[in-house]
């Protein structure tokens, strides 16, 4: 059974930088795509970014293009997430997913089959 495992969280000020990591229990996590997700308290959880499995394409959600960068190693097994200019709505308990294949909406939580029990992150004004 892969499992994901995210790390990284945190309180910061606001303007300030975060770098998630999401890693798997499994070496085949490399052959899929990751996507970030969060979730606000009595919120919806909503799409951040996502990756393909080569590292080739990324995709971001409005409010975090420009601010967030997702990459991976496919070396160290490991995609992040870093954060910058964070803002006080941007807190959340952030979880990475592991997409089902090739990404066709990579904001739909059912392109995703496997998710990590998540890393708060705390943003002070």
């Amino acid at each position: 059974q892969l499992q994901l495992l995210e790390s990284g969280g945190g309180l910061v000020q606001a303007r300030g930088s975060l770098r998630l990591s999401c890693a798997p229990s499994v070496r085949t996590f490399s052959s899929r795509p990751i996507g970030w997700f969060r979730q606000a308290p009595g919120a919806e959880r909503e799409f951040v970014a996502a990756i393909s499995s080569n590292g080739g394409r990324t995709y971001y959600a409005d409010t975090a293009k420009r601010r967030f960068t997702i990459c991976r190693d496919i070396g160290k097994n490991t995609v992040y997430q870093q954060m910058n200019s964070l803002k006080p709505e941007d807190t959340a308990v952030y979880y990475c997913a592991y997409g089902r294949g090739p990404l066709t909406e990579a904001s739909t939580r059912n392109e995703y089959d496997y998710w990590g029990q998540g890393t708060q992150v705390t943003v002070s004004s």
